[in-house]
């Protein structure tokens, strides 16, 4: 037996060699040696990640903070094929998570993705913990990812990337919505929640909101506000303007994703979060925001509120009313920290030059719907 110096000694050495480039090749998986880790046993962690849209970053995002977490020892990303491998966070996969292995699939043939062709794609491989951020209903792939987790890879936890937008908050509703508010029966995520499990998954159950991230490929949210601002053209905003909104970074997510290996029988017992960050802005607030990230004088933002029952939604990228979440149940739960990004700072730090970057002030921009409200 090592003694607990010992012990020290040998994980404190690893992790030097480790994070030497000549110990460690960039062009290997990522893999911990055994020592490095606090249990001394391996633990495989497999992320399954989609084609892109709003969740398209937390698999990177998720990937990255794995790497820092000693229960994990490799990392594999079942990637759908569908992604475009110019764009981010895709064409960042080598430079930035050089070492865990990437591993393609036509995620969304519910044919062809069986267990034994995912098994196949795999090497055969069987995963400790599985992330899920690609399964849209019980079917395909998702369905038999399930089955290899439940009957083959004996997984202990499996976590789900859902999502908020299945809640159907009524008029008494208290906000920030809990778990614990009714979903959409027919929601394509609730029903793959129900099938996990019946099944018998350790299922964990996250369900994010509005999610903005560095190296994200859905930015519509926030430059619907950019795009009028820089134009100097009015922002039609629905209602009263102080609805609140749950912008969450992507980094904020992959930490909470992250957090059900704090304490795994906890995550599994409570089995549904609320994915979300804890700095809550207004709508209106969200204008003032990105003004200050573009170097706009707050008194040149012009906001007109407007009756959305009588003109409706328009181009307005979140829900007309309050629709929000709060991360207290995995704060309570799995102890979280709670989040460590803000938008204030995320807007300043790298969100405005992204949107300058990708052409967003000079893109050609269809502002009818906003005329037909506005006038």
């Amino acid at each position: 037996m090592f003694s607990r110096s010992t012990l020290s000694t040998v994980t404190a050495v690893a992790a030097i060699l480790s994070g030497c480039g000549a110990f460690a090749p960039s062009n290997l998986p990522f893999h911990r040696t055994a020592a490095s880790s606090s249990s001394l046993s391996m633990s495989a962690a497999l992320i399954v990640q989609n084609k892109g849209g709003g969740h398209g970053e937390l698999g990177f995002q998720l990937a990255k903070t794995l790497e820092g977490n000693s229960k994990i020892t490799s990392i594999t990303i079942l990637q759908d094929d569908a992604c475009n491998d110019a764009k981010e966070p895709f064409k960042s996969y080598s430079t930035d998570i050089p070492n865990v292995k990437i591993v393609k699939a036509n995620l969304s043939d519910d044919e062809s993705m069986t267990t034994e062709k995912i098994q196949s794609l795999l090497e055969g491989a069987s995963f400790d913990y599985v992330w899920d951020n690609s399964s849209k209903k019980p079917a395909g792939a998702g369905k038999s990812l399930c089955e290899l987790a439940a009957k083959s890879w004996n997984s202990k936890l499996y976590t789900y990337v859902s999502s908020a937008g299945m809640y159907q908050p009524s008029e008494t509703t208290t906000f920030p919505m809990p778990e614990t508010t009714p979903v959409k029966e027919s929601a394509g995520q609730n029903q793959f929640d129900s099938f996990a499990v019946e099944l018998g998954l350790p299922l964990v159950s996250f369900r994010p909101q509005y999610i903005y991230g560095p190296k994200s490929n859905k930015n519509d949210y926030i430059d619907w506000y950019f795009d009028r601002l820089v134009r100097g053209v009015p922002l039609p905003v629905p209602n009263a303007g102080d609805q609140k909104v749950s912008l969450t970074s992507s980094r904020d997510v992959a930490s909470l994703l992250s957090a059900v290996l704090d304490d795994e029988e906890a995550a599994v017992a409570q089995r549904f979060f609320n994915c979300g960050t804890d700095n809550l802005v207004s709508y209106d607030e969200v204008a003032y925001l990105c003004a200050d990230a573009a170097g706009i004088d707050r008194s040149k933002v012009v906001i007109e509120h407007y009756d959305a029952e009588k003109y409706g939604k328009g181009t307005f990228p979140f829900r007309l009313t309050d629709f929000y979440v709060s991360p207290d149940t995995a704060k309570a739960k799995l102890g979280w920290a709670g989040a460590s990004c803000s938008l204030e700072g995320d807007l300043k730090d790298y969100y405005y030059e992204g949107y300058v970057a990708r052409g967003g002030p000079t893109k050609e921009l269809d502002l009818g719907k906003d005329a037909e409200i506005l006038n």
